[in-house]
C-alpha cells in the first residue's frame, strides 16, 4: 500500500506563488493544516532567478490608473481588466508586506524605496534589491513561512496526478524522487504553482525544472489551459545557454546596437517610439530578430546576435546595479560589460498562457486552483509587461490560498480507501516505465526534436505552414514517446525516470500551445503571424482554451473582460 498523508489544504510547488498561498492560508486559518510539496527544495525554485524587479506604484509622479493602463496595453488588450484593476491596487500593499517579512529593497539617499525603470511603463516603478530580486523575495517567503508550524513542506516530490473523486479534487499523487515511491497527499484544495514551460523551446531563461507539470496535470484532468499561443521572448538572453540578462540593464540605461553600432531602436521604426530600449519585450524581440535577418547581425557558434552595451554606464553604476549581470557576462559571455558588449538573442522567458482561473484562483474543476506563472488569470494577455510577474506570484498566491482554504473548509473529504487506489495504480504506472529497455526511442532525442520544432513553428515570427508542420510532429512524436526507452533501474534519485515523466507533460503542453498557435489568425502581442500581420479585434478578441478531451486536443473560446479601456492601436 501506498503512504498516505492528511491536510486541508495542498500546495503542488515550493516557489513564491506557492509559499505566498501557504502563507495566505495559515494567515486566515492558523488551525490549518497546509501541504506545501515541492519538485526540489524551495530556495531552488525558479523564481530565484528572477533579476529585475517587481512591479508597483511607489511614487507621487505614479499613480493606479497608469500601472492599470501600462498593463491592459502592454497584454494588447486581452487581458482582463476586472482583473487588472484587482492586481495594480494590491501590489503595493504586498512589496510594502514583503519588506516587513525581511525583503531588502534598495533605498534612495531621501530613504524612500528605490525604482526603476521598465519596458512599456509609462514611469518608473519597478522595486528593486540591486538585481537579485527573485533571490530575496523568495529567502524572505521561505523564512516567513518557517514560522508556521501548520505548513509542512514534502521537498523532492514530483507530482504526477491530481486525484479526482465524484468530479472533485482531493489530492495529489507524488514520485518521491529520493525513495523512488509514490505517496499520496490528501486535501480538500489543490493549488498548482509548479511554475511555466519554458524547458518545451530549446533556448531559454528557464531552469531545467520548468516542464510545465501544473499544467499538464490540469489539462489531463480537463481543466482548460487559456492563451497559450502567448509564449514572451526575452530579448536579452546569452547565446547558446539563454541565461538571462535582466531588463533592469535597459532600465539603468542599458543600448541594445547591432553588428555595425547603430542603436537600431532609436534610428529604425520598429513601434517602439521615444521608449527605444524601454519598449515593450516582444517587439523589441522581433526588432532584434529583424535585424538579424537584414544582415546587421554578429555571427556565432549559436547563431546570430546583436549586442547590449552597457559601457558608457561606468563601472561604479554597474558594480552597484547590476552586480549580477556583470558576473553573468564574465562567466557565461567571457565578456565583462565594463569594457565589452554583451552578446544577446531572444529566448523564450515566460508563458502568458496557464491553467484557466477566474480572480480567485479557481478552476472550472472543484477543489482546483492555480497561480503564478502555471496560472491564467488574464493579467498579462498577448505579452507581460516585465516585473509584473515576481508581483503577480504574490497577488494571486495570497488570493487562491485564501479561496482554495475557504473551499477545503466547506467541502467534505473523499473517499479515502478509493483515492490510496488510484495512488497504488499511478506506482504500478510509474514502475512500468521505470528501466522499460524494450523501447526504440531515447529520451533526449524525443525532447531535441520537440525543441526544434516549437522554435521553427511557435518561435518569435510564426507562419500558418510552420505552425501546422509543429503540430504534425508534435502528433508524431507524442506517438513515437510511448515507445521510449529507460535503461536506469534504480529508485533513488533517478533522473532518467523524471526526465521521463517530464518530457511526457512538456509534450502535452507544447500541442496545446502550437494547436492554440494556429488557431488564431491575427497578430498579437506575442504572437506575431507573418500571414496575418495585423490585430483583428472583430474575429480575435478573445482567450483561447485549450481542452484535452478523451486524448484528444480541442481548441475552444472565451470572452475578455472589458471594464473601461477600450482597446485601441498599440503605439509607443
Amino acid at each position: 500500500m501506498v503512504e498516505v498523508f492528511r491536510h486541508d489544504l495542498v500546495i503542488v510547488g515550493g516557489g513564491g506563488a506557492g509559499l505566498r498561498a501557504a502563507i495566505a492560508a495559515v494567515e486566515a486559518d492558523p488551525k490549518a493544516s497546509v501541504a506545501l510539496v515541492s519538485k526540489v527544495y524551495p530556495m531552488r525554485s525558479h523564481t530565484v532567478s528572477a533579476e529585475g524587479g517587481a512591479a508597483a506604484v511607489a511614487r507621487e509622479d505614479d499613480s493606479l490608473e497608469m500601472h492599470f493602463k501600462d498593463t491592459v496595453k502592454g497584454s494588447d488588450f486581452l487581458a482582463d481588466q476586472d482583473v487588472v484593476d484587482y492586481f495594480v491596487e494590491e501590489a503595493p500593499k504586498e512589496l510594502t508586506r514583503l519588506e516587513h517579512w525581511g525583503c531588502p529593497w534598495s533605498r534612495d539617499e531621501d530613504g524612500r524605496v528605490s525604482v526603476r525603470a521598465f519596458g512599456g511603463m509609462t514611469t518608473k516603478r519597478t522595486w528593486y534589491a540591486a538585481d537579485k530580486v527573485g533571490f530575496h523575495m523568495l529567502h524572505s517567503l521561505f523564512q516567513h513561512s518557517m514560522r508556521y508550524d501548520r505548513i509542512v513542506r514534502y521537498d523532492e516530490q514530483f507530482v504526477t496526478k491530481l486525484l479526482v473523486d465524484d468530479g472533485v479534487v482531493r489530492g495529489v499523487v507524488a514520485l518521491d524522487v529520493r525513495e523512488g515511491v509514490v505517496k499520496v497527499y490528501l486535501g480538500r484544495a489543490v493549488i498548482l504553482t509548479t511554475g511555466g514551460a519554458g524547458k518545451c523551446f530549446p533556448f531559454t531563461t528557464n531552469g531545467n525544472i520548468k516542464t510545465g507539470d501544473g499544467m499538464a496535470l490540469a489539462y489531463r484532468a480537463g481543466v482548460g489551459l487559456k492563451d497559450m499561443e502567448f509564449v514572451q521572448y526575452h530579448p536579452t538572453g546569452l547565446p547558446g545557454t539563454g541565461i538571462l540578462i535582466t531588463e533592469a540593464s535597459r532600465g539603468e540605461g542599458g543600448y541594445v546596437v547591432n553588428g555595425e553600432g547603430e542603436r537600431f531602436l532609436v534610428t529604425r521604426d520598429y513601434g517602439v517610439g521615444q521608449k527605444a530600449e524601454l519598449g515593450p519585450r516582444d517587439m523589441i524581440s522581433r526588432a532584434i530578430m529583424l535585424e538579424v535577418q537584414a544582415g546587421r547581425g554578429i555571427k556565432g557558434p549559436y547563431g546570430e546576435y546583436v549586442h547590449l552595451d552597457l559601457r558608457h554606464l561606468g563601472e561604479a553604476k554597474i558594480n552597484e546595479r547590476l552586480p549580477f549581470v556583470r558576473l553573468l557576462a564574465k562567466t557565461y559571455a567571457g565578456v565583462d560589460p565594463v569594457f565589452e558588449p554583451i552578446p544577446i538573442r531572444p529566448v523564450v522567458h515566460y508563458m502568458m498562457g496557464g491553467v484557466d482561473t477566474d480572480i480567485d484562483g479557481a478552476t472550472s474543476l472543484p477543489g482546483l486552483y492555480a497561480a503564478g506563472e502555471t496560472a491564467c488569470v488574464s493579467l498579462n494577455g498577448a505579452n507581460r509587461l516585465g516585473s509584473n510577474s515576481l508581483t503577480e506570484c504574490l497577488v494571486f498566491g495570497a488570493r487562491a490560498g485564501i479561496h482554495a482554504l475557504r473551499h477545503a473548509a466547506a467541502s467534505g473529504a473523499g473517499n479515502e480507501s478509493r483515492l490510496a487506489e488510484m495512488g497504488a495504480a499511478e506506482q504500478a504506472r510509474i514502475d512500468s516505465l521505470r528501466g522499460r529497455k524494450r523501447g526504440a526511442e531515447k529520451i533526449a532525442q524525443i525532447r531535441r526534436e520537440m525543441q526544434e520544432s516549437m522554435e521553427r513553428g511557435c518561435g518569435v515570427y510564426r507562419e500558418q505552414p510552420s505552425m501546422q508542420e509543429t503540430v504534425r510532429d508534435l502528433d508524431r512524436i507524442k506517438k513515437r514517446f510511448a515507445d521510449v526507452s529507460l535503461e536506469d533501474t534504480s529508485k533513488v534519485f533517478n533522473t532518467e525516470l523524471t526526465a521521463a515523466l517530464e518530457l511526457e507533460n512538456m509534450l502535452d503542453v507544447a500541442e496545446a500551445v502550437a494547436i492554440a498557435a494556429a488557431g488564431r489568425r491575427e497578430s498579437r502581442g506575442a504572437h506575431a503571424c507573418r500571414d496575418f500581420t495585423t490585430r483583428n479585434d472583430q474575429e480575435f478578441l478573445h482567450h483561447s482554451v485549450m481542452f484535452l478531451e478523451g486524448g484528444v486536443p480541442r481548441l475552444d473560446r472565451k470572452p475578455v473582460t472589458i471594464t473601461r479601456f477600450q482597446p485601441e492601436e498599440r503605439k509607443y
